[in-house]
């Protein structure tokens, strides 16, 4: 399976989970408050921030409806509207870009027309981010696939088949690495929605590295996919979740991103490499938890060890329990007192 790259961070299997802090629209329009959004991830320890690349016009009609959650947060029934207020000049993304790379994290964008992908390989972006909603937009994946950058796919409302046709598609116009988001667009999901087998099922079946959008409440759904071998996984948060918007108070707030990330790396420390040896802190703990041979009574010199006269206890400083077979009727070359450790020293 191939690994990308996205600035200088490797991202693929046996590679830290590549985490995105999703600022995407909660800047509300303001370069300000996205710059202070990257100050965020950056303090979270997320390895990118995630913004959004569109043009209202291109992208919504006037007949379009906000979804139920995005009514819900801004009382706005027209997607078009709500678009246009909670957009960021394009110019402003030159700006945060920079910013990103003196910070030390890497700005990641989705891209919602052919514009958007022109502007990412302007700004030497390292890879480019496909919405759910745009999986069925053949004319945009035959743009990214030109570009030759890694493709981030979330598949939110999808089918396999769906899924696979977006690949295949990808893959008839250009070789770009494709990473699959298994994603359930709805705000907020339910775990039981998730369905995060389908991750790894999908990067099996179409030669993908496997990802996770969550949009769940919470870490346990994120800790679970890291479990499963996710590379990446990419969760909404916010300055404040009392902002205006309609992704906000479904968002986490900084100290929640904080502890998101921790939460992440702490599951990814104790998944290990897949060795099976004791840890260096247990090594002391072996001598005091496991047995040894020890003399059940006292046994004199010349005596022959049997079932009667040895037993077996800890602490594990004489001879190995595994080789009690080797030791019964064997000599004792010693007067040993009872509830001792037997030794090798101590046999004929």
């Amino acid at each position: 399976m191939y690994e990308i790259i996205i600035d200088d961070r490797k991202v693929g299997k046996n590679h830290p989970c590549f985490i995105i802090a999703e600022a995407g629209i909660n800047h509300n329009g303001s370069l300000e408050l996205a710059l202070r959004l990257v100050d965020t991830a950056v303090s979270a320890g997320a390895d990118g921030v995630k913004f959004q690349l569109y043009r209202s016009e291109e992208q919504v009609s006037h007949n379009a409806q906000t979804a139920s959650y995005q009514y819900r947060q801004t009382q706005t029934s027209s997607m078009l509207q709500m678009s246009k207020d909670y957009d960021l000049p394009w110019e402003a993304h030159r700006i945060i870009v920079e910013y990103c790379r003196n910070s030390g994290i890497a700005y990641i964008a989705s891209c919602f027309d052919p514009l958007a992908v022109q502007l990412i390989l302007e700004l030497k972006g390292s890879c480019i981010k496909v919405g759910s909603g745009e999986i069925t937009n053949y004319p945009l994946l035959k743009c990214i696939a030109s570009s030759g950058l890694p493709v981030l796919l979330s598949t939110g409302m999808s089918t396999l088949q769906d899924v696979a046709g977006a690949v295949e598609y990808i893959r008839q116009y250009g070789d770009n690495k494709i990473v699959l988001f298994q994603c359930v667009s709805n705000y907020p999901a339910e775990p039981s929605s998730i369905n995060l087998r389908a991750m790894s099922a999908m990067a099996s079946a179409l030669g993908t590295l496997a990802a996770f959008s969550d949009h769940t409440e919470g870490s346990i759904a994120a800790v679970a996919a890291a479990a499963l071998g996710a590379c990446m996984i990419e969760k909404h948060f916010t300055l404040d979740k009392n902002l205006p918007g309609p992704d906000h108070a479904m968002s986490l707030s900084p100290a929640e991103l904080k502890q998101f990330v921790d939460t992440i790396r702490t599951a990814e420390s104790a998944l290990g490499d897949g060795i099976k040896r004791p840890h260096p802190s247990e090594i002391p703990i072996r001598t005091a938890a496991r047995r040894s041979l020890v003399s059940a009574r006292p046994i004199a010199a010349g005596e022959i060890l049997d079932h009667t006269n040895v037993t077996l206890k800890r602490p594990a400083t004489g001879i190995d329990p595994r080789l009690w077979e080797t030791v019964i009727g064997r000599t004792v070359r010693q007067h040993i007192d009872g509830d001792i450790p037997i030794t090798w020293e101590m046999l004929l």
